[in-house]
C-alpha cells in the first residue's frame, strides 16, 4: 500500500490542464479563468463624486457659512464642460465628474440652497468624496489571474474592467461507471437482493459542483463482456471513474478488465480508511480511478483524489481540499497504521475556537452521517492518543 500523499501525487502528475476556450461574460460563472485578465480600461475612468452635493473649490469654503453662485450641474453619465471658478459651485450627482477647478465635493446635506444661491455650512479639504481617476484599477492592470475560479464577484470585476468575452478552461469531462449485480437505479423496481446505486450521483453532482461535465456510462454487470462494453463507451472522456470491484474477491472484475483493454496500472491500494482499495493507472492517456464501492469510502475517495484531479484539469491552484486547523471536540483512541478520515461536525469550543466533533457511528456504509457530516478529521498514521482540545486537521467540503 502507498501513502495518501504519494497516491495523489501520481494522480495529479498524470492529469493535464486543459485548453481554454473563450465564452461570453454571460457565461462565465462557475468557470476558470484560463489567462489573466488585464483592465481594458480605467477605473474609475475619471475622478467621480462619491456623494451627491456640490463640487466646489476647498479654498472656497474654509471659511464658513459660504455663499457661492451655481453655475451648472454634473449628472452621472454626463459632464459640466465649464470651470468651477472662485466662489462658483457646480451641483454634481454620485458618479457624476468633477468639473475642472473643483477639488472637494460638499454634500447636499450641509448645503442651503435658495435659487442659484448656495450657503454651505460645513469646510471640506481637497479630495472630499471624490473618487480619483483609476482608484480601484488602471488600464492595463492585471485584475484577475489565470487559475481563479468566477464568482459573482469576479463577473462583476471583469464587467467593470471591460471584458464582454473571457477565457476559461474547457470543462473536464468524466465518465463515470458503476459496477455490481446488485445495484438497482432510483425509481426503478429494486430486487429484494439489491440496493439502489447513489454512488453514480453523488459523484456526478461532485463532479458538476467541481466544475466538469458528468458521463453517465450506466452499470455494468459482474461479468467480463459488460464491464469491457461499459468501458468502451467511456472514449473521448479526459477521465474514466469505476465504482465498484476493486477489492480482491472473485467476482471484483474491474482491475483485470482494465488492464485487459489497455489500462497501465499505477498503483492499488491506499493505507487510508475509508477507502483501501483504489485502483488508479492510464488508458491511453487517459486517467482511470477505481473507487470502491461502500458509498462512504467512494466518496471520501472522490473528495481526496477526484476534487484534486478536476482541478489540475481546470489549472487551479491549489488543487483539492485544503487542511486547516481545528480543536478535537472529543478524545479519540491511538490510530492504526492507516490515514483515517472521520466523518465530523463543525462547531465552536466554550471560548468561541473552532472545533470539529467526530461521529460515533463511522461505518462505510452509513449515508446518513455521510449527509450531515460537514468536514474530515485527518488522523495520520500511528497518531497516538488524543484527548478533547488537541488540535488536529480537518477538511472541510
Amino acid at each position: 500500500m502507498i501513502s495518501v500523499e504519494d497516491a495523489l501525487a501520481r494522480i495529479l502528475a498524470a492529469v493535464p490542464t486543459l485548453k481554454a476556450e473563450d465564452v461570453p461574460l454571460e457565461n462565465a460563472l462557475g468557470r476558470v479563468l484560463a489567462d489573466d485578465l488585464t483592465a481594458r480600461r480605467t477605473q474609475p475612468p475619471f475622478d467621480a463624486s462619491a456623494m451627491d452635493g456640490y463640487a466646489v473649490r476647498a479654498e472656497d469654503v474654509s471659511d464658513i457659512p459660504a455663499i457661492l453662485t451655481v453655475i451648472g450641474e454634473a449628472p452621472a453619465g454626463s459632464r459640466f464642460d465649464g470651470v468651477a471658478g472662485p466662489g462658483e459651485a457646480v451641483r454634481i450627482f454620485t458618479g457624476g465628474p468633477v468639473p475642472k477647478g473643483a477639488d472637494t465635493i460638499i454634500i447636499q446635506e450641509n448645503v442651503t440652497a435658495d435659487g442659484n444661491r448656495i450657503t454651505i455650512n460645513e469646510s471640506a479639504g481637497k479630495g472630499r468624496h471624490i473618487r480619483p481617476a483609476g482608484q480601484d484599477f488602471q488600464k492595463g492592470d492585471t485584475v484577475l489571474n489565470a487559475g481563479r475560479l468566477l464568482s459573482p464577484r469576479e463577473i462583476g470585476l471583469a464587467a467593470a474592467a471591460n471584458a464582454a468575452i473571457l477565457p476559461v478552461t474547457r470543462r473536464p469531462k468524466i465518465a463515470i461507471l458503476a459496477t455490481g449485480d446488485e445495484l438497482a437505479k432510483p425509481g426503478d423496481l429494486a430486487g429484494p437482493n439489491q440496493i439502489i446505486n447513489s454512488n453514480t450521483y453523488a459523484l456526478a453532482a461532485l463532479i458538476r459542483t467541481r466544475g466538469g461535465e458528468a458521463i453517465d456510462l450506466g452499470i455494468a454487470r459482474d461479468n467480463e463482456p459488460s464491464i469491457r462494453a461499459q468501458i468502451g463507451q467511456a472514449k473521448g472522456a479526459d477521465m474514466l471513474i469505476t465504482i465498484g470491484g476493486a477489492s480482491v474477491g472473485v467476482r471484483d472484475l474491474v482491475k483485470g478488465v482494465l488492464e485487459s483493454e489497455g489500462m497501465k496500472l499505477d498503483f492499488w491500494k491506499i493505507a487510508m480508511q475509508p477507502g483501501k482499495p483504489l485502483i488508479f493507472g492510464t488508458m491511453a492517456e487517459m486517467p482511470v480511478i477505481g473507487l470502491p464501492g461502500n458509498p462512504v469510502s467512494a466518496y471520501v475517495c472522490a473528495a481526496l483524489f477526484l476534487i484534486p484531479a478536476i482541478d489540475r484539469f481546470l489549472g487551479r491552484t491549489p488543487p483539492g481540499l485544503i487542511p486547516f486547523p481545528a480543536r478535537l471536540g472529543c478524545p479519540l483512541p491511538a490510530n492504526g497504521s492507516r490515514q483515517l478520515y472521520l466523518r465530523g461536525k463543525i462547531g465552536h469550543d466554550f471560548d468561541g475556537a473552532l472545533t470539529a466533533y467526530p461521529y460515533d457511528r463511522q461505518d462505510s456504509s452509513l449515508m446518513t452521517v455521510l449527509a450531515e457530516a460537514d468536514c474530515l478529521i485527518l488522523r495520520p498514521p500511528h497518531f497516538p492518543e488524543s484527548k478533547a482540545g488537541d488540535p488536529v486537521l480537518i477538511l472541510q467540503w
